[in-house]
């Protein structure tokens, strides 16, 4: 299943789900992660399928090499920018992707300035300030974050996502609202309210919110719950016939 959002004329957006693939377990079916021991025609076939169920060029989809960082790469082209945790396009027609299976996937885009950004936010990254570290280099490259909207995709909820009581404390020292407790009454951390926290921060505050939690939703991949497993993405594009 593949869930669209809405981030304003001329932008595309959507997350990516479990099902639709080619791959085999533990990474059934449709996994696009192509660093976790699938078969790499399987997920070269999924990662066709999912783009062509958005209606995008796969061969134009730039994927990065996601290493729990803050750095952020412009592109403008479907080369990998390489180790970054974020990456920035204004050219219409290149999709720019993000993988995760927990960590929080983050859609940014300002319609009017042409100008979209990707970011792989989980514990280190948000705790690091990559999602900051992109609105920057969007604003930078002219946009302005009272115009900007964005999406938070499925990602672990701080009711399930269970932490060491330090760990929590260093993140939410820097990130207040990742603050959490589980369900079962331990620390937890809720890494999309942290990075709400940060991009109301930055001035960004038309920003949706996926409710779906990855280890609760078997729909999803989620490497906390099933360890060896796929990965899911968040893609976001300039349309070119805008």
């Amino acid at each position: 299943m593949i869930t669209a959002v809405a981030l304003g004329d001329g932008v595309g957006a959507a997350f990516t789900g479990r099902a639709g693939g080619v791959s085999t377990a533990p990474y059934d079916s449709l996994n696009l992660g192509g660093a976790v021991g699938d078969d790499p025609a399987a997920v070269h076939d999924n990662r066709r399928r999912a783009a062509a169920a958005l209606g995008l060029d796969p061969a134009r989809t730039v994927w990065m090499r996601q290493v729990h960082g803050a750095d952020v790469a412009f592109v403008a082209s479907p080369e990998s920018p390489g180790a970054v945790d974020a990456i920035v396009t204004t050219v219409p027609g290149l999709a720019l992707g993000v993988l995760v299976a927990d960590c929080a996937p983050v859609l940014l885009a300002d319609p009017v300035a042409g100008i979209v950004g990707a970011a792989h936010s989980g514990r280190p990254g948000t705790a690091a300030g990559v999602v900051p570290a992109l609105l920057k280099s969007m604003c930078e490259r002219g946009a302005a974050p009272a115009r900007m909207t964005g999406a938070v995709g499925p990602a672990a909820c701080g009711r399930c996502y269970e932490v060491p009581a330090d760990m929590r404390d260093e993140v939410a020292a820097v990130v207040p609202a990742a603050y959490a407790t589980t369900s079962a009454g331990t620390p937890g951390l809720d890494i999309r309210a942290g990075v709400v926290e940060q991009l109301a921060e930055g001035g960004v505050t038309g920003v949706h919110v996926d409710p779906r939690c990855t280890i609760e939703d078997p729909g999803l991949f989620s490497y906390r719950r099933d360890g060896r497993t796929g990965r899911f993405a968040g893609f976001v594009w300039l349309r070119e016939d805008a």
